[in-house]
């Protein structure tokens, strides 16, 4: 019998290595983790590939699934909607297959009300000055954004406390071994190896 898979919530200030850790742990697990692809009613950017990268739809339709509670969780962004799409997770799930959302705190408060067993992950950075020399390193900001970014920073990590578990991003790979270590441990479960291992629990407690 297949363990349901598990929800993971990973959260993190901009520069912190979030989505660098996400894709390289999904590198090493193709078949039984995905990140979840979200709904928006911005427009594709060049490239964007509608079911891949994000769920295209206008602003009628995300409305009509707000209206129908379709979302775990949906915000609007400068004008835009994106939303994480409640149906589409549960079925993956229950194909047991980890799905990881890539979202803040506020967004996490949400699903964690719907989906308390939820295992939140908030990725920090070893300072502050690491982190401003991440986000000028990519050279892609205006100081004043940065800026920005920084005292952004600071109030989304004020949450690092509503989740399970958090990792120090100083090493990368130290990073990623702590992710795995994660992942790892949720499989190995009393609810998810019982699931897993049904048949054979029987027949070990068999008189």
């Amino acid at each position: 019998m297949t363990a349901r898979g598990n929800l993971f919530i990973v959260s993190a200030p901009s520069g912190a290595g979030k989505s660098s850790l996400i894709s390289a742990l999904l590198q090493d697990n193709p078949a039984n983790m995905q990140v979840s692809v979200s709904h928006t009613t911005r427009a594709p950017r060049p490239g964007e590939i509608n079911g891949h990268h994000y769920h295209f739809v206008d602003q009628a339709q995300f409305k009509d699934l707000i209206a129908e509670e379709a979302f775990f969780e949906w915000a609007e962004v400068f004008g835009n909607f994106y939303g994480t799409s409640r149906t589409v997770i549960e079925q993956t799930l229950a194909n047991g297959i980890d799905v990881f959302l890539d979202i803040d705190w506020q967004g996490a408060q949400q699903v964690k009300r719907l989906m308390p067993e939820a295992v939140g992950i908030f990725i920090l950075p070893p300072s502050k000055t690491e982190l401003e020399h991440r986000l000028t390193g990519r050279g892609q900001d205006s100081a004043e954004i940065i800026a920005g970014r920084m005292a952004q920073a600071v109030s989304e990590m004020s949450h690092y406390n509503e989740y399970e578990f958090v990792i120090v991003n100083d090493n990368f790979n130290t990073a990623l071994t702590d992710l795995h270590a994660i992942i790892r441990s949720q499989r190995l479960t009393n609810a998810s190896q019982s699931h897993a291992h049904n048949d054979m629990l029987a027949d070990l407690l068999a008189d």
